[in-house]
């Protein structure tokens, strides 16, 4: 073998070599590009799970108290809320959700992606509700319209509502603690236990009453808490025509003033419990109980329902009068003929009494 021949083998082996070479780069070249195409595509899934939309019913979830990971989770189903359940519990692990889980009312709304749920529910970024309530005649009725509205149930406010040494703690008593609430629209939040509820309303409370309108009761020698009770009074006598109240009110603050007895009708009906009578009747007045305004002098020990702020506002701005007596009209307007003398009464009374007998009203 000469030396060409030897070198054209040479040539032709390191070619062989370098091909071989260049096979296996482009070997590697594609096993790379496709292990970085398969991993953009599961990179983009799992983007796509966590930032997609996954909501499928709209509404509130209501996380109570003491709940853990699997409730949230039988909530979300039961509730319908999501489209894709496997991808929003990969979301969830991802983001660790399940290590502390806050109560409350979260809106779900469409638009909302695996993650902005996660991160809702993860940083207990609840939606508050609006406690609507207005006037109610006993503490087991106002129990039970709160109980629907927020997490206490009625029989946990009603034991609060009843508990002496609870409402002796805030300045009450069980007979008069209803007053403590005024009427209203308020916002909190759901998870609210039935003392957080009555410590809120307390707040409330606080803050209507102002120093003008103590300085009102001041002169009217009554107590808040008496001036609610009047006011109750009030609007029991007069529930369909606010304007009236004002009159009433200074009706009764006269009676007050002479420590003449309230006779007022509604207290009566009140002690009985009937709340469906519609005429008061002498044997009526016999009732044994400290709401008998017929029997006892002064002011009820609670009020006999929960009145309204207009209401306490009408006792604080009576009408300054000389009536002592009052009876409903006879045309049944819901309106009153008031009275300075007791004879003028008798005489409205009479017309009144005619009015419910030929109503055939007999109870």
């Amino acid at each position: 073998m000469n030396l060409l021949t030897s070198k054209k083998k040479y040539i032709f082996a390191k070619k062989k070599i370098m091909h071989k070479r260049k096979v296996k780069i482009s070997i590697v070249i594609s096993l790379i590009l496709l292990l970085i195409g398969i991993g953009g595509v599961f990179a983009y899934k799992m983007y796509a799970q966590i930032y997609r939309g996954n909501i499928k019913t709209e509404g509130s979830l209501y996380i109570r108290t003491g709940a853990d990971y699997r409730e949230v989770m039988d909530s979300l189903i039961s509730g319908d809320f999501l489209e894709d359940t496997i991808s929003f519990l990969t979301t969830a692990g991802l983001k660790n959700f399940g290590d502390k889980i806050y109560p409350g009312r979260y809106k779900i709304t469409k638009t909302m992606t695996n993650a902005e749920l996660v991160n809702k529910l993860q940083n207990g970024m609840q939606d508050p509700v609006r406690v609507i309530f207005n006037s109610v005649r006993t503490k087991a009725a106002f129990a039970g319209k709160i109980a629907p509205k927020i997490e206490a149930d009625s029989s946990s406010i009603l034991a609060v509502l009843n508990d002496e040494a609870y409402c002796a703690g805030i300045g009450f008593d069980t007979a008069n603690i209803i007053g403590l609430f005024l009427p209203d629209t308020y916002e909190m939040y759901w998870n609210t236990s039935a003392k957080e509820f009555v410590e809120r309303m307390g707040k409330e409370y606080s803050k209507f009453w102002t120093d003008s309108r103590k300085s009102l009761a001041d002169s009217l020698k009554l107590t808040p808490k008496e001036v609610t009770v009047l006011a109750s009074v009030v609007q029991a006598e007069q529930l369909a025509l606010p304007g009236e109240r004002a009159t009433i009110a200074g009706l009764y603050i006269n009676r007050l003033r002479i420590n003449m007895p309230l006779q007022s009708d509604p207290t009566l009906i009140f002690a009985s419990g009937d709340f469906t009578k519609k005429r008061v009747l002498d044997k009526d007045k016999e009732v044994v109980s400290p709401y008998n305004t017929y029997k006892h002098t002064g002011l009820p020990p609670g009020p006999i329902l929960m009145p309204d702020k207009s209401s306490i506002d009408a006792v604080l701005n009576y009408e300054r009068h000389d009536y002592f007596y009052m009876c409903a009209k006879e045309d049944f307007s819901g309106y009153h003929n008031f009275a300075n003398t007791l004879t003028q009464h008798l005489q409205y009374a009479r017309l009144y009494q005619e009015a419910l007998n030929k109503a055939k009203i007999y109870k």
